[in-house]
């Protein structure tokens, strides 16, 4: 199983990314998924995750902001950010679970700047 994360870039303050991440090796659906991020000298910091039934949950810094969503015919998990801050600058990991699959897979992570 591998997962591979994408989309993030350089944006202005205020703009929008989004990043996907795309489960590939498995044949069986993406279960749990969440994004998480590490700013630098930081921790990394869970920020959404969405479950095998659509529920959504996000960190308090980003909600009203972000959406997490998937795409189930495509085993991909995507994060939808908006009105980006420079505080959000990280890089960006997701992970991923499903009961076929024995344990959790991580992203490479994807690297996210916003500043004018």
């Amino acid at each position: 199983v591998q997962l591979q994360a994408s989309g993030g870039g350089l944006v202005q303050p205020g703009g929008s990314l989004r990043l996907a991440c795309a489960a590939s090796g498995t044949i069986f659906r993406i279960n749990h998924a969440s994004w998480y991020r590490q700013a630098p000298g930081k921790q990394r910091e869970w920020v959404a995750t969405i479950t095998v039934g659509g529920s959504t949950n996000y960190v308090g810094s980003v909600k009203g902001r972000f959406t997490i969503s998937r795409d189930d015919a495509k085993n991909t998990v995507y994060l939808h950010m908006n009105s980006l801050k420079p505080e959000d600058t990280a890089v960006y990991y997701c992970t991923a679970e499903s009961p076929a699959w024995g344990r959790p897979y991580w992203g490479q992570g994807t690297q996210v700047t916003v500043s004018s």
